[in-house]
């Protein structure tokens, strides 16, 4: 391997690793109002939510059957579903929809 494509590699893994490490080394022993926490506790939620959804409705040809697709998706996780069913589940709704 090439020494420039190593350095530039661990160049990279550090600058990830970083923003990470440092709010852990100052704000571990922070305690957070319980308001923040419960609002700190949805944002992985908000952001999956952000990231899927322009996927959804692009997803197919038809946009009918891509939300349909995410709606049987929303209906069997609130149901606390199996994911890999919620997967098999949009994805035959999807199927059936664009059927028709």
């Amino acid at each position: 391997m090439n020494d420039n494509l190593l350095f530039i590699v661990t160049g990279m893994a550090v600058v990830t690793y970083l923003p990470r490490l440092i709010p852990m080394l100052f704000f571990h022993q922070l305690d957070l109002p319980p308001f923040l926490q419960r609002f700190l506790r949805f944002i992985p939620y908000a952001v999956l939510t952000s990231l899927i959804f322009p996927g959804i409705l692009f997803s197919t040809g038809n946009p009918v059957s891509a939300l349909a697709g995410g709606l049987v998706a929303v209906i069997l996780a609130l149901y606390e579903v199996n994911l890999f069913l919620v997967v098999i589940g949009s994805i035959c709704g999807v199927f059936l929809t664009g059927l028709f």
